[in-house]
């Protein structure tokens, strides 16, 4: 089972949430993204919630190539 440790990923007023609460957050509870990226990812995306960003087609295909780099 994969692990994360939320107090690295996440501002410190969603630390304690569950899963569910985390994935239905807006972007900007992840650690370093603002309240205007998460406006701005709105925008150009229809990204409102983490959910949505780990959703989105573009994020999977970079995770993809960094994936095949990474089996070289």
């Amino acid at each position: 089972m994969a692990s994360i440790d939320l107090d690295k990923v996440l501002d410190k007023a969603w630390a304690d949430k569950s899963l569910p609460e985390i994935l239905a957050a807006p972007v900007d509870a992840l650690k370093g993204v603002s309240e205007k990226d998460g406006e701005l990812l709105d925008q150009a995306f229809g990204v409102k919630t983490v959910a949505d960003f780990a959703k989105l087609k573009y994020v999977r295909w970079a995770q993809a190539l960094a994936a095949l780099d990474a089996a070289k």
